[in-house]
């Protein structure tokens, strides 16, 4: 073992004693229901590499970073209980990809005092911005998702104002998404995610901006900004709010955007 520490220090791979550690605390102490399947080990595989990112690579810059696939491999191959199955790593991650987006989404669209602002999240490394939202957990019910998704990505909790008939859902490929309408929060509210390297910035932005640039660029909306995850939404939250009326009159003078949120220069929250 001592040789393996030494050649992993040396390329940055994380030693054996990090990585007995990581499968011991997110994999082998857990539910037996929860071993089932290789798209349940998956998962909890997934939680151990969010760990070694956010965690031990932060606290000690010589550890390399890893994508999923590379920590995933690295993974079967140090632990016992995985080792029947290395010689079908390939195979079990293809499939564990396939799986993922089949599995349901719930979020929150959430909307001003005037409804003509909604609130849109930017991913840690990507461009395009979205509505908060994440994959439901096993036997999660999807308001429950969505309160738990949004609290993570805003650090604000839409419990006492979500709704559970108030929704819209639209399915992308196998994949069901549903947003809950919260309507009528506070342009002042403060908003900071709760993980780490999950969210880059969190910002208003006016509905009527968001409106696509030309039917033929419907992943982008006139002020430029990449939409993918909200396009699709935006017929339909409109004819919802057309019917609904908003406690606070219309603002013109609101600016585009407003209380934006951005990661202080350390990339830690």
């Amino acid at each position: 073992m001592s040789n393996h520490h030494r050649s992993s220090s040396k390329n940055g791979l994380p030693p054996q004693e990090l990585l007995d550690d990581l499968c011991s605390r997110f994999v082998l102490n857990v539910p037996k229901e929860d071993l089932q399947s290789f798209e349940r080990i998956l998962f909890l595989v997934e939680n151990a590499h969010w760990f070694y990112e956010d965690n031990s690579v932060e606290n000690n810059p010589s550890l390399k970073s890893l994508n999923l696939k590379e920590f995933t491999s690295l993974l079967f191959n140090s632990c016992d209980v995985f080792q029947p199955y290395v010689a079908h790593i390939d195979d079990i991650f293809k499939d564990f990809t396939s799986y993922k987006v089949r599995v349901p989404v719930t979020g929150a669209i959430i909307l001003d005092e005037t409804y003509e602002r909604c609130l849109l999240v930017k991913g840690w490394k990507g461009t395009s911005w979205s509505f908060p939202r994440g994959k439901k957990s096993k036997d999660e019910e999807d308001h429950a998702c969505s309160i738990r998704e949004v609290m993570e990505e805003t650090g604000f909790d839409v419990s006492k104002l979500l709704n559970k008939d108030e929704y819209l859902e639209v399915i992308f490929g196998q994949q069901r998404v549903r947003l809950y309408i919260i309507a009528g929060v506070k342009d002042d509210t403060a908003f900071a995610p709760l993980t780490k390297k999950e969210i880059s910035e969190i910002a208003w932005h006016r509905l009527d901006d968001l409106q696509p640039a030309s039917d033929e660029v419907i992943s982008r909306s006139i002020t430029g900004l990449k939409l993918y995850m909200v396009a699709p939404f935006l017929a339909s939250l409109k004819s919802w709010i057309s019917i609904h009326h908003p406690a606070m009159a219309p603002r013109p003078d609101l600016p585009l955007k407003g209380n934006s949120y951005f990661p202080p220069n350390t990339g830690r929250f």
